[in-house]
């Protein structure tokens, strides 16, 4: 038995999954989940150690009936879109149509939507059921999702992170940017394309935090050699502070000169 992780849902993370035979990376598979749905996947990454447990087991390698099963599903994708997309107006549902997945067996239909706010899509699912003959279920993501679903780069000129992310993505808040000293920055230079703060500000916030454990807070009046002044800039990665002293001079000093 290994692990390995499989991309299923464009818009969801990758998959653990469980598998009894040997598999490669970019190899299709067909996948299982308690639900009984079986959906087709992409090997990411194989022999992955990890102590949690699978949502997914691997039946076999996709063959070209499963990739044609898979392929038709898709081209009629955009009929089941477009029919969500209307029956959510009928009802007056604050809600964005996303993205949609027809499982391999036919017997289900996911689809992914974004809202602002919480919805009742109970009547929403049971008129769906009964126009597409089979479960519907749906799932709410975020708008980082929502990029990941879409794709794309980012001010770096690198995939999305998000792409990258396994599971649910990881909470970003603004102490990792204040941390970082680019709070100062503004919103706009500090999201991503889905509007929120960027998922790469969490890659460090770790070691600054660590790092800035000592320093003063930025504003904040100490003492110097050289008297008394107020804290203008901070720079944990050379320990060093920047000082306006009380007679109107800049002087940069170490951590442990400062009291």
């Amino acid at each position: 038995m290994i692990k390995c992780l499989v991309k299923v849902y464009n818009w969801d993370g990758l998959q653990l999954c469980l598998s009894e035979n040997q598999l490669e990376v970019k190899d299709q598979v067909v996948l299982r989940r308690e639900e009984s749905q079986n959906e087709l996947g992409v090997v990411e990454s194989v022999e992955i150690k990890t102590k949690d447990r699978p949502d997914w087991a691997v039946v076999r390698k996709a063959d070209d009936n499963d990739l044609e099963v898979f392929r038709k599903n898709e081209e009629k994708k955009k009929e089941v879109l477009d029919t969500c997309k209307d029956e959510a107006r009928r009802l007056n549902l604050e809600m964005k149509v996303v993205d949609a997945r027809i499982s391999l067996d036919g017997s289900n239909v996911v689809i992914a939507f974004t809202a602002e706010e919480r919805v009742d899509f109970r009547e929403l699912v049971r008129n769906l059921s009964k126009i597409f003959r089979r479960s519907v279920r749906m799932h709410q993501i975020g708008s980082r999702d929502e990029a990941r679903n879409l794709g794309g780069a980012g001010i770096c000129g690198r995939k999305l992170c998000c792409l990258h992310s396994s599971g649910n993505l990881p909470s970003i808040s603004i102490d990792m940017a204040r941390v970082q000293q680019i709070a100062h920055r503004g919103s706009e230079r500090i999201s991503g394309i889905c509007g929120r703060l960027m998922c790469c500000l969490s890659y460090e916030a770790k070691q600054y935090e660590e790092m800035m454990k000592g320093m003063p807070q930025p504003h904040s009046q100490v003492k110097t050699p050289e008297g008394k002044g107020s804290v203008v800039e901070i720079n944990p990665l050379t320990s060093q502070i920047k000082v306006k002293l009380e007679d109107g001079k800049y002087v940069t000093f170490k951590k442990e000169e400062i009291k």
